[in-house]
């Protein structure tokens, strides 16, 4: 939680610098205590394997969260019985009414497609205009997040030689940035993505902030501050064997794919992969949800509609 002092005190601005979670005293007067509404617009066929883990990282903030779980109306996913989707989720056009203080879109297994190419591009297209006006704060993941990028900065991706899969190193380079509060200066991060935008590209646009690079990978996170959005280009949500199961399935497919990089202790198949990430998924999640929970309004219904 952040700490609360008052407007003028001559802290404030050194704290703010340092990335310290500070909140105005005229902030904390108006703010009052109500669940924040998350939206989960879910892309990836497995629902069920995303869905949890995406909810685990929410559900370690210590602030109420309803969370929504959200489908595509157009496009009928195979690896989720209907019966899961008809309890569980909802589609865009039942939830388009409502106000959302955040909203969270996952990944997809369509990254090699061009993007006008993917079967419900028009209508993920509607959801990415609609957050303009029913979202205080997205938080886009992998192919989510390269296809909201192209289609609010026109940011390009290309396609690999090799898949990016391991767990490569990162480089923090915005220790001040509220989103990266308590994160090393070096970490790790799963990759998994046959394509990639790049460096160059994001800091062509200046409006886009890059925060977290990796040398072999490319960029990683990126934020547009005026909307509040995130881009996680990676996947810090994996579990510990998500990269263990897409190898297998790979290969059992008869697919040409490497061994993920620095995932098996000794590049070792057969033993127990480590989870060197969980740390930084949780604080990515916790300081995103926090940061949510600072600006948002009281009033759902005053999203949009202006500066919080």
């Amino acid at each position: 939680m952040p700490i609360k002092i008052p407007d003028a005190l001559p802290a404030f601005d050194t704290l703010v610098s340092e990335g310290v979670a500070v909140m105005r005293e005229s902030d904390a007067i108006r703010q009052d205590i109500r669940p924040l509404q998350i939206g989960l617009l879910n892309l990836m066929p497995n629902k069920i394997r995303t869905e949890t883990q995406i909810a685990r990282l929410l559900g370690a903030s210590p602030l109420q969260i309803e969370l929504t779980l959200v489908r595509i109306g157009g496009h009928t996913p195979k690896n989720t019985s209907q019966e899961h989707l008809i309890s569980f989720y909802q589609t865009w056009q039942e939830v388009a009414h409502r106000k959302f203080d955040g909203f969270l879109v996952t990944g997809a297994p369509v990254e090699q497609l061009p993007f006008e190419d993917v079967t419900y591009w028009d209508e993920l297209s509607s959801i990415f205009d609609w957050t303009r006006t029913n979202v205080h704060s997205n938080l886009f993941i992998c192919w989510g997040a390269m296809a909201a990028a192209w289609h609010f900065h026109g940011l390009p991706k290309y396609q690999l030689d090799a898949k990016a899969f391991g767990v490569f190193r990162h480089r923090n380079l915005a220790p001040a940035s509220p989103y990266l509060t308590g994160f090393a200066d070096d970490f790790q991060i799963p990759v998994s993505r046959w394509t990639e935008v790049r460096r160059e590209d994001v800091l062509d646009r200046p409006e886009l902030d890059l925060l977290v690079d990796c040398d072999e990978t490319g960029p990683c996170l990126m934020q547009h501050a005026p909307a509040r959005n995130l881009f996680m280009f990676n996947h810090v949500e994996y579990d510990s064997f998500s990269l263990k199961e897409e190898f297998e399935r790979d290969r059992a497919h008869g697919s040409t794919i490497h061994v993920p990089f620095n995932y098996f202790p000794d590049d070792d198949p057969a033993r127990q992969p480590l989870n060197r990430w969980r740390s930084h998924a949780h604080l990515l999640f916790g300081n995103w949800i926090n940061q949510v929970y600072q600006s948002t309004p009281y009033d759902l219904a005053a999203i949009g509609q202006g500066p919080a």
